[in-house]
């Protein structure tokens, strides 16, 4: 071998010894707390979102619920614009995946506010609203549906408890302006049209200032019939 060449020859492998290999890919775990690590940026550590935020608590509601909310944001029936891209491309059994994951999760609750800027007026009405309703203006109590410890019942209404007072308003006045809709029977749609800014605010209110009862579980069911208009409702 000419010197010229073996110079050369020896060059290269010492370069090729001195440059360290490329790392192998990093392999991400395909397990379903992967797949909803991305919920965690908005809702918190595995969906156990914080008092005052504005977004919802995902941990422990019914797996019902959750899965028909993914599906009605990725269907129409729900606007958000961040929702609709996360899940405008999943199957059904992906996002029911997602909701059995964190119905089964049962962390705890942040701490209740203790102070608000409502009347004991304002309160004593979002009481009245939440466990008696109007029946003058048929509005069913909250408590009628949604168990009267307020955490849900099995297998699609969620608690109402441990909830930011901005979300649930918000929400509320979703129905109230009819940009929010369930699967059919849409009871609360038509419950929501009959609220008033001032209800909605005193609901909230009162339901912001209430502690988390010890057992959190939405319940099994229900011990009488749904009230009208919710009596059909299947969601």
């Amino acid at each position: 071998m000419k010197p010229l060449r073996l110079l050369q020859t020896l060059l290269l492998a010492a370069w090729s010894l001195a440059v360290p290999a490329a790392p192998a890919p990093m392999q991400v775990p395909d397990t379903i707390e992967q797949r909803a690590a991305a919920c965690i940026a908005c809702h918190g550590r595995e969906g156990a979102s914080v008092d005052g935020g504005y977004f919802p608590r995902l941990s422990g509601k019914p797996e019902g619920y959750l899965f028909n909310q993914l599906q009605s944001f990725r269907d129409g029936r729900r606007f958000n614009s961040d929702m609709t891209h996360m899940v405008q491309h999943l199957s059904d059994a992906y996002l029911r995946e997602l909701a059995a994951y964190f119905a089964g999760l049962e962390l705890p609750y942040p701490p209740v506010r203790t102070t608000t800027d409502a009347s004991p007026e304002m309160l004593a009405r979002g009481r009245a609203l939440v466990f008696q309703g109007d029946a003058a203006r048929g509005i069913p109590a909250c408590a009628q549906c949604h168990g009267q410890a307020l955490t849900g019942v099995q297998p699609g209404i969620p608690g109402l408890v441990g909830l930011p007072r901005l979300y649930l308003s918000s929400q509320l006045g979703a129905w109230l302006t009819d940009d929010r809709h369930a699967r059919a029977p849409d009871c609360m749609a038509e419950v929501g049209k009959k609220l008033t800014t001032a209800d909605i605010n005193a609901v909230t209110s009162w339901l912001a200032l209430q502690p988390v009862p010890a057992d959190t579980r939405p319940l099994a069911a229900l011990p009488g019939p749904l009230p009208t208009p919710c009596s059909a409702m299947n969601r």
